[in-house]
């Protein structure tokens, strides 16, 4: 080996690749910290392992820990760790010639890549993450980088690289050096932050804090906390959870749920899950970040990425962390989508089947549970296309057949089905009183036809996107898809002769013109005198509140059917009166119309009926 200083050239490739790295793949320059440590942590790991197969190593008495000193007064930063170390061939190849084994075929594929006329700076991006180059982030903030090194061969060279990065660096031998890396940079003037000790402290701690081997701030340990989601579940206690969950999430409550498994295909992953108490959405504190954060080897690649779940798994917290991503060089995008499309399919499997499990053994915690997160589940099935029917196992509705306040899913429904039945009913109303006191209910209640109760205003928009479930289809009972046979009530007395009612219904609709799509006698009404059914099974009376809370355009007179109870009272003095007070039989009739449309939710301001209501009292009370 030779103890003379050498100068070496970078590569014209590598210049060009030290140029990106430097000043065009990083967002954040801090992650030069975040770098060095994970190379630090890599290299005590494969330390650990040669001792187990090595004789003799280099001052063996050593701790494996890294030690981080800062400097502000020399504006310097330095990060040592005693790992492998490297000998002189070692740093040529390793961090001289960068990736030195596909530094050609990145600048072919790069010059592949112009030539088809494509940015260039975005195929970098896409092509440089193949090549372990993290070290050369430093040079974002360094005036001038050190390595001092020395090999854990006890015959190796006490050996010091520098470089400013600038297409050259320089291998000198030094003396006194420990086994592993200690690397000193110079920090340029305007990122002297970067050697404030509060400043390290708070990235040490955003990404670095489940490394495996203690990390030494000026003497000040950092990781204090467990990488817990790569022990054994059954070396773990509830307490140690609940304090993870507090400190990962920044909680003060205890999790709700959890979910702690390790997969190895189809890809590696280990992950830690936690469902919390309380859903704060619901409070009013707006849209909760995702909070599920992705590790790779305990080391941090993003603490909220939004493409890791399905957006409707946002109220998560834990952590996931897959050995098998292929990360680019700044950790800050996946290399291959279709490999984070299936780490998202495995995780929201897992948790899918969570949920199902608490459902099916503990039914009353699974209550509890979508009483605070139930719009996230409905979120998923009007969202989440390929979940959609597992997620329609979970959704729960109170029924016309529930006490108040219990639920029932739409799997429990369809076992409750009449044979030969091919739709699940259901109503939306702000209440159950509200529905049951409505007109559209006693219809099925006649006929012992179970309706589910939707009280939030986005359950009908989710019914509309499941279309079905277990091959029955969902229709609103308010809607005039709603088919059921006639059936009789004896209080009722007889009907209107079909005549006389076919020409109340022609006069009534002469009277509305396009305000009623339709007018004819019912065969669902029992109690009611007319009812009026949406004929626009999209724009339904909740979705017309919520498009118009949104200020979006809607058509003030809405697309209904009304139909008759030709057995009410009312209907047979209305059918007598139009005969000998037109006046007041249209006054009545409007009347009708407007309660029915109340009924249905459909009348956006009521004040316009006072003065009709007005005269109809003037009138009678003549």
């Amino acid at each position: 080996m030779s103890n003379t200083a050498e100068k070496h050239s970078f590569q014209a490739e590598v210049g060009q690749l030290l140029d990106i790295v430097t000043h065009s793949l990083y967002t954040d320059k801090e992650i030069f910290v975040r770098e060095l440590v994970s190379n630090a942590a890599d290299a005590l790991e494969k330390l650990r392992h040669l001792q187990l197969t090595e004789k003799e190593i280099f001052d063996d008495s050593l701790a494996l820990e890294i030690n981080i000193t800062t400097d502000d007064t020399a504006g310097t930063i330095t990060i040592q760790d005693f790992g492998i170390g490297m000998t002189r061939t070692e740093l040529v190849e390793n961090i001289g010639t960068i990736a030195h084994s596909g530094s050609k075929a990145f600048v072919e594929a790069l010059k592949t890549a112009q030539e088809r006329g494509e940015d260039t700076k975005a195929a970098s991006l896409s092509l440089i993450g193949q090549f372990g180059v993290g070290f050369y982030s430093v040079f974002m903030v360094a005036e001038t980088t050190s390595v001092y090194t020395h090999s854990w061969r006890s015959d190796g060279e006490h050996l010091l690289w520098t470089s400013t990065g600038k297409g050259s660096y320089e291998i000198v031998p030094t003396e006194g050096q420990r086994r592993g890396c200690k690397i000193v940079v110079k920090l340029k003037p305007e990122e002297k932050e970067f050697s404030q000790a509060e400043r390290v402290k708070e990235i040490l701690n955003r990404y670095s804090k489940f490394v495996p081997f203690p990390i030494n701030l000026n003497g000040e340990r950092i990781n204090t906390v467990q990488a817990l989601w790569l022990r054994s579940k059954n070396e773990i206690k509830d307490e140690e959870y609940t304090e993870f969950y507090k400190f990962q999430a920044n909680a003060f409550d205890e999790p709700r749920l959890r979910l702690h498994f390790s997969a190895d295909a189809p890809l590696a992953i280990n992950a830690l899950l936690f469902v919390p108490q309380e859903n704060t959405e619901r409070f009013g504190f707006g849209r909760v970040d995702p909070g599920v954060s992705l590790y790779c080897k305990k080391i941090l690649i993003e603490a909220k990425p939004d493409y890791l779940l399905p957006e409707w798994l946002r109220f998560l917290k834990g952590v996931v962390d897959s050995a098998d991503l292929p990360l680019n060089i700044s950790r800050e995008t996946m290399q291959d989508s279709a490999l984070m499309q299936k780490l998202n399919k495995v995780i929201t499997g897992r948790v899918l089947k969570l949920f199902e499990e608490e459902a099916e053994k503990r039914p009353d915690t699974y209550a509890e549970f979508y009483k605070n997160f139930g719009v996230y589940i409905k979120e998923g099935v009007a969202t989440d296309y390929a979940n959609r029917d597992k997620l329609a196992k979970l959704l729960r509705f109170e029924s016309s057949l529930t006490e108040a306040g219990k639920t029932t899913s739409l799997a429990e429904y369809v076992t409750r089905l009449k044979e030969g039945t091919a739709e699940i009913y259901f109503l939306h109303g702000p209440s159950r009183a509200v529905i049951e006191s409505g007109p559209y209910l006693e219809a099925f209640k006649a006929r012992s036809i179970e309706v589910l109760y939707l009280y939030d205003a986005i359950d009908e928009y989710v019914m509309q996107h499941l279309g079905s479930f277990d091959g029955k289809k969902l229709i609103s009972a308010d809607s005039s898809d709603a088919k059921l046979e006639d059936v009789s009530k004896d209080s009722a007395g007889e009907a209107l002769p079909e005549a006389e009612a076919t020409g109340l219904c022609t006069w009534i609709k002469e009277l509305l013109g396009e305000r009623a799509t339709s007018v004819k006698t019912s065969t669902r009404l029992v109690d009611s005198p007319a009812v009026a059914l949406n004929s626009d099974r999209f724009l339904t009376p909740a979705m017309r509140k919520m498009m118009k809370s949104m200020r979006q355009d809607v058509s003030e007179n809405p697309a209904v059917a009304l139909e008759l109870n030709a057995k009410h009272p009312l209907i047979k003095q209305l059918s007598a009166l139009r005969s000998r007070d037109d006046a007041l039989a249209k006054l009545v009739t409007e009347q009708l119309f407007d309660n029915a449309l109340i009924a249905a939710g459909l009348v956006d301001d009521p004040r316009t009926m006072v003065n009709r209501v007005y005269s109809l009292l003037e009138k009678v009370s003549k």
